[in-house]
């Protein structure tokens, strides 16, 4: 049998694109499969929010969904920085120790030394800046592996945190050590945490700027795709010319600033500072930022996910709580939930090499 040699395309003739590897052995029930894969946390999700409706009509309404974006806020927003740091191949454990001491120094701003909201706000962001850099320096400089260096200092920050007020709580007219206070929780600080703007609460606000905010950065922006370069190949991105010191202490400088924003609108929400309070908030960005990898088949660090991977967990909460189920069987939850996304990322990952 002859073959026919492949004749030229005529002038002006478009070519169809060639096809992906693979593609014309994929089967109806591979690409049901894979759209599982793509959207199947926001199917899940939009199902919770129609079972939790249904079940309990105070669900969605305008007051709780804003009261769950309120939940949620600074933990979406603590968690977009663990995502930055992720996106160099790395892992902020710090973040939960740099809330706790934004949230002391900024109430110690205001009720031990009476500097004033303006002076507490800048010192809880640069406080969470330079714990950011301290992280990056120990990590490119000293070169320490990035787990054990944030690891290291999330006990060094949880401890100064306790230093701080001699392991006191500090609230509004409490002084240090006997000490007379000289200021307070002003409304202008707890505006910003308690506050809201024509309906909306500020953190939500705050969260949606910072949100858009690290995905434009991310994606639109050279340094942004640098870092991710950074994470997909470090030698690589090396070679072609990106100096991948610096970009890595860029991120968890990212990392520490968003923490340490975190631990601010916390602060101005309780109106209060206590200690050890950003103790859970590692577990919950963390959670929420792997849980954003099975974000429309991301399989990578990426802020929409995260964001949505935080509300996922807030909505699952808050309907829990509305059906009376108990408090202790939260962490349960999130656990479950955590290992349920990472499984159907990770599969669709094996899936798609195994394709290939």
């Amino acid at each position: 049998m002859t073959r026919t040699a492949p004749t030229a395309p005529a002038p002006g003739e478009v070519l169809p694109p060639p096809r992906e590897p693979g593609a014309a052995r994929r089967s109806p029930l591979s690409r049901v499969r894979d759209a599982i894969f793509r959207y199947g946390l926001l199917i899940l999700l939009a199902a919770l929010v129609v079972v939790f409706a249904v079940t309990q009509p105070a669900f969605f309404t305008t007051f709780n969904l804003l009261s769950i974006l309120l939940s949620v806020a600074v933990v979406a927003i603590v968690a977009l920085g663990v995502t930055v740091s992720m996106s160099v191949d790395g892992f902020d454990l710090s973040v939960g120790s740099t809330v706790s001491i934004t949230v002391m120094l900024t109430a110690a701003s205001l009720v031990y030394w009476g500097l004033g909201p303006v002076l507490a706000v800048l010192i809880g962001l640069v406080t969470g800046t330079v714990i950011g850099l301290i992280n990056g320096l120990l990590i490119v400089v000293a070169r320490v592996p990035d787990m054990l260096a944030t690891l290291g200092t999330m006990f060094v920050f949880a401890g100064g945190s306790l230093l701080i007020t001699a392991g006191q709580s500090i609230a509004s007219g409490s002084g240090y050590q006997g000490a007379a206070p000289k200021g307070s929780f002003t409304d202008a600080f707890t505006w910003l945490g308690q506050g809201d703007v024509l309906g909306v609460p500020v953190p939500v606000i705050v969260l949606v700027v910072v949100t858009v905010a690290v995905i434009l950065f991310l994606v639109r922006t050279r340094s942004g795709r640098l870092l991710r370069a950074v994470g997909g190949n470090r030698e690589a991105a090396r070679l072609a010319g990106a100096r991948v010191g610096r970009l890595r202490v860029l991120a968890y400088v990212i990392s520490g600033f968003l923490a340490g924003l975190g631990g601010v609108l916390l602060a101005a929400r309780t109106g209060r500072g206590d200690v050890n309070v950003g103790a859970d908030y590692l577990l919950q960005a963390v959670s929420a930022a792997l849980i954003g990898f099975a974000v429309l088949g991301a399989n990578r660090p990426n802020a929409f996910g995260t964001v949505v991977g935080a509300i996922f967990v807030g909505v699952v909460l808050n309907g829990l709580t509305m059906l009376n189920a108990p408090y202790y069987a939260q962490d349960f939850v999130q656990g479950l939930l955590l290992v349920g996304a990472l499984v159907v990322s990770f599969s669709a990952l094996f899936n798609r090499k195994a394709a290939r």
